[in-house]
Parts: C-alpha cells; sequence; structure tokens
C-alpha cells in the first residue's frame, strides 16, 4: 500500500474531498498490520474514541523553509495572527531557528502541542483549560483568573498572558465568544493556539496549514488515519512511519498531537549554509484585518 494517496485531479484538496476521504478511508479500509509507534499510541490513549475525530498536525520540515526563500514573513504566523486578532506582542505560531546535529540550521513552527496528557489541563484550578471532545485543548476564558498556573506548566511555552486589555477589531464587542474562537479578547486571561477548533469543527484546514505556501502543515485524524496539507491526501500512521517523524520533549510523557517530519526546507530550496533569518510576522492590525460581518443567520 502506498504512503501518500494523491487526489487524481490538478485542483487542492477542498473540504469536501477531505471528508468524503475520511469517510472512504473509515468505510473502506482498515490498518491490518502494526501501526506507526507514534499513531497506535495517540490512537489507543487518546482522550475519546468511535467516531468522533481526534484531531492531529503533522509538520514537515523538509518543506518548512521559513518563508526565507520568499523573502517574506513566516505565513503561518501571519495567517494565524490575522484569523485569531492575535494579541500585539503574542505569536500562538511561532517560527523559531534551530541548530541540527552537523550544525546546519533549520526552521521550526511550534504551535501548542495538544497534549493528550496535557500539564496545563492537570494544574488549572477552575477548570477553565478543557479538553474538547475532538482533543483539542481550550480556554474558556469566563473561567479564567489569570493565576498563570497553565503557563508555569507547559513545557513548550506555548501560552501568553494578557496584561492589558487587547486590542480587539471594530464589532468584536458584537462578535460571538467561545473558546474555539475566543474574540473579544480579555485582559487578565490566558491565551493560546487553539487548533483553529472553529474551522477544523467543519472539516476546514487550521488557517496556518491554509496558508503555508510549501505546504508544510498537515491536518491530521488519529481516529481515520488519515491527513492533509490541502493539497495531498496522506495515510497519517504511514506518513508518520516512513518520514521518521518525532514530537517534541516526548521523554516528558506528555504525549504531543503535533509532529514534526525531520528536513531543513530543502524541497523548496533553502540551503543549508543559508544565512537570512525569518522576517518579523506583522499583527494583525499591520495586515489590516477587519471582523467579517455577520451572516444572515447571524453567524
Amino acid at each position: 500500500m502506498d504512503a501518500v494517496t494523491k487526489d487524481k485531479s490538478s485542483k487542492p484538496v477542498t473540504r469536501r474531498i477531505f471528508l468524503s476521504a475520511l469517510a472512504a478511508m473509515g468505510a473502506g479500509t482498515a490498518l491490518k498490520g502494526a501501526l506507526a509507534a507514534q499513531s497506535s499510541e495517540a490512537a489507543s490513549q487518546g482522550p475519546a474514541s468511535g467516531t468522533r475525530p481526534q484531531w492531529c498536525l503533522v509538520i514537515d520540515l523538509r518543506k518548512c523553509e521559513g518563508c526565507v526563500t520568499r523573502d517574506s514573513p513566516p505565513s503561518c504566523t501571519e495567517a494565524c495572527n490575522a484569523e485569531h486578532f492575535v494579541p500585539a506582542g503574542q505569536e500562538w505560531l511561532k517560527v523559531f531557528e534551530m541548530e541540527g546535529p552537523g550544525g546546519h540550521g533549520y526552521f521550526l513552527p511550534r504551535p501548542c502541542m495538544q497534549c493528550e496528557n496535557a500539564p496545563c489541563l492537570n494544574v488549572c484550578p477552575v477548570g477553565a483549560t478543557y479538553r474538547n471532545p475532538e482533543g483539542v485543548i481550550l480556554v474558556d476564558h469566563t473561567l479564567c483568573i489569570g493565576c498563570r498556573m497553565c503557563m508555569a506548566a507547559c513545557p513548550y511555552d506555548a501560552r501568553s498572558f494578557n496584561w492589558e486589555q487587547p486590542e480587539n477589531p471594530p464589532g468584536a464587542v458584537f462578535a460571538r465568544y467561545s473558546p474555539e474562537f475566543p474574540v473579544p479578547h480579555r485582559q487578565g486571561t490566558v491565551e493560546k493556539c487553539m487548533l483553529c477548533a472553529h474551522r477544523v469543527e467543519d472539516g476546514i484546514l487550521p488557517a496556518c496549514a491554509e496558508a503555508c505556501p510549501m505546504y508544510a502543515i498537515y491536518l491530521g485524524d488519529l481516529v481515520q488515519d488519515i491527513a492533509t496539507n490541502g493539497r495531498e491526501v496522506v495515510k497519517l500512521s504511514y506518513f508518520l512511519a516512513n518520514s521518521n517523524a518525532y514530537r517534541l520533549k516526548e521523554e516528558l510523557g506528555t504525549r504531543p498531537r503535533v509532529w514534526y517530519v525531520p528536513g531543513h526546507g530543502e524541497e523548496y530550496g533553502h540551503d543549508v549554509n543559508e544565512t537570512r533569518h525569518p522576517a518579523p510576522a506583522r499583527t494583525w492590525q499591520e495586515q489590516g484585518v477587519t471582523l467579517a460581518e455577520p451572516d444572515e443567520g447571524g453567524n
């Protein structure tokens, strides 16, 4: 069986194609052999089972070149900033410059790890941090008391705190706040990447994956064992195993739902001797983003 199942047309994989592929994989194909160690562990020890999706991310570092070859800021970070009106001074998705074992440089996008054994969830004294039925770690800002215990517990430094009242876009006062889309933002609360829960619920790629010009970010479902970056559909467990995928700080037992495929952007021309650094990502204000008007249904 091939590790990759590509859409036969030249068009990107749309939401309909992705959901159809998910259904087909669940109805017509079952893995009879041993799954990749990473995927089998996550699927067997995940917080939910059955037909509900269990979302994860795979970031292919062979494709990620920090957008330096495009001479632009990281598209994933800017898309996240724009999608969620991320408060100035925060980045829910950071792109780090790393040094490989051979001394070469590479780039590592770091969202929230969506840990299955999440330290942040374990220490929250008021239940503001919780896991939804699809395995996404969320923050209910109506409950958050700003104690920042979750920030201290997170080994990935993936959380930020609103010390001041964040700027909200015009019209945000009328926005329907939800933990899946935390607008308007509130002073004295903790915020982070929530895996674009408001998008993936409808089968839409997270903003970072949709915006990545290199198609380096895949949204995956551990239940259906499938993932897509918007251009191709892959068998998740095979993709992880065949690509020697790894997770950050696995020794801590947090069981992240974000996997990385090792590389240094070589598929898009990033040379190991490249000295350029990623440009600073623009805030939503600098990008000129505004809150979309509600549709006729009030959404």
